[in-house]
């Protein structure tokens, strides 16, 4: 907080103060010490700049930080939407694309999930590409290893299962929990758990974690939306108006 009023009295300060006195380097000790007093009466007296200058900031720091999305969306686009690893869901010839980084132990990933199916069924025009990003310890690990290693011991459709059954659950993960999973899905849960090490699963993971970096993704869900990076949890409210925005600049 106290950066981000040194920068905002910058801000205040050269858009309310006469350019001659911006030069302190100009001033001799004492016009330096007058001038400083000087501000600091202007700013006691007017506290309502200090808010505007931080709006003006703020402003100014996320239109920066989505023009640097959208260049690291570009500079990964292959990796993002083209690899053979990832399972798709939606609707896969849909004119829409949403990339979602996911762990199975997040509290907002878990609150997303049924929103981000809402979306997809009821719009019908949306392909959804699901990352594997297991960032909160050995639990969240071992569920996306259970879910990748699904659906290459079962396919696609066992995925999906997996991963709704992993967005519902509420308990601890281990894999007398997942072999239990398994079972209710009409799984074989000692095949997919031989698979959890394979060097297949560690490959897509390793890819996984390479991409976020690369895309500064340090939290989950994150989501590349029609393009543009989405960083956080957003209601399903704000997902449907950047899809129909993203459809009208198209």
């Amino acid at each position: 907080m106290l950066t981000r009023l040194t920068l905002a009295a910058g801000v205040a300060l050269a858009t309310a103060l006469p350019l001659a006195a911006q030069d302190l380097t100009a001033l001799t000790d004492e016009e330096r010490t007058a001038f400083r007093a000087e501000v600091r009466a202007y700013l006691l007296e007017n506290p309502e700049v200090l808010m505007e200058a931080i709006a003006v900031l703020e402003q100014r720091q996320a239109e920066a930080q989505a023009e640097g999305d959208v260049l690291l969306v570009s500079q990964n686009a292959a990796e993002l939407f083209e690899s053979p690893d990832d399972w798709v869901g939606g609707n896969p010839d849909g004119d829409i694309t949403i990339v979602e980084f996911l762990d199975y132990r997040c509290g907002y990933c878990k609150r997303a999930h049924p929103e981000v199916k809402e979306l997809l069924e009821s719009d019908g025009n949306i392909r959804l590409i699901v990352k594997e990003l297991p960032i909160l310890g050995p639990q969240s690990d071992l569920a996306s290893r259970f879910a990748l290693a699904a659906k290459l011991v079962a396919g696609d459709a066992a995925y999906a299962s997996v991963n709704d059954a992993l967005m519902g659950l509420r308990g601890e993960i281990s894999p007398a929990s997942l072999d239990r999973l398994a079972a209710d899905l009409g799984l074989d849960g000692a095949a997919i758990l031989a698979q959890t090490t394979s060097d297949d699963v560690e490959r897509v993971l390793q890819r996984n974690r390479a991409l976020a970096r690369a895309m500064d993704i340090s939290g989950t869900p994150s989501f590349v939306m029609a393009g543009d990076m989405v960083r956080g949890y957003v209601p399903l409210e704000q997902m449907r108006l950047i899809v129909e925005e993203a459809r009208s600049d198209g």
